[in-house]
């Protein structure tokens, strides 16, 4: 019995480490206009994945997303929006709403993905895999996780934290703080 058991528990943890081997170039994730995207069409950039709202006191974000997109889009980092209604039903809308509030109120041109959860039971396989590698959990709209070239998370800042922050703006630039 003491073998099956260490079978088991060997297994467990095996399996624990292959998960945690997972780089954020082995998701396919579905875009605004549905359809598929394999985000290892993003190997060799970095990579900020936010989670987003159209109806949050954070929405403005939007904003200096899109110029921190259009400042360092050319030097190999692109940012991810995936919108989601996790916080006070603060994204209620249909991905074809997200979409046209992006462009009409925020020019948005970063890729936007379909509308996701990123907490709870139905929490996106993509937000499980960001959370669980940081030991974080999202606390609000617009929480952003940096991840580099090689698919790798390189660390998550706080909802708060604006695109423009020294930490990003360091990382995307490979300025040590």
């Amino acid at each position: 019995m003491k073998t099956y058991l260490s079978i088991i528990i060997l297994l467990l943890a095996l399996t624990a480490v292959a998960q945690n081997e997972k780089t954020l170039h082995d998701f396919t994730v579905t875009d605004i206009s549905g359809n598929e995207f394999s985000l290892n069409r993003f190997q060799g950039k970095k990579v900020l994945v936010v989670n987003t709202a159209s109806k949050c006191g954070l929405t403005p974000q939007y904003e200096d997303l899109e110029k921190l997109y259009k400042t360092y889009k050319d030097s190999n980092f692109v940012i991810i929006g995936f919108p989601a209604n996790n916080f006070l039903n603060q994204e209620p809308g249909s991905n074809d709403d997200i979409a046209e509030f992006c462009q009409i109120n925020y020019g948005v041109t970063f890729p936007m993905m379909a509308k996701i959860s990123v907490k709870g039971n139905d929490m996106h396989p993509l937000y499980k895999w960001l959370t669980e590698s940081t030991n974080s959990s999202v606390s609000w709209n617009f929480q952003k996780y940096m991840v580099n070239e090689n698919g790798e998370i390189a660390g998550y800042v706080s909802p708060k934290v604006k695109p423009f922050d020294e930490k990003i703006v360091n990382w995307i630039t490979n300025k040590t703080e």
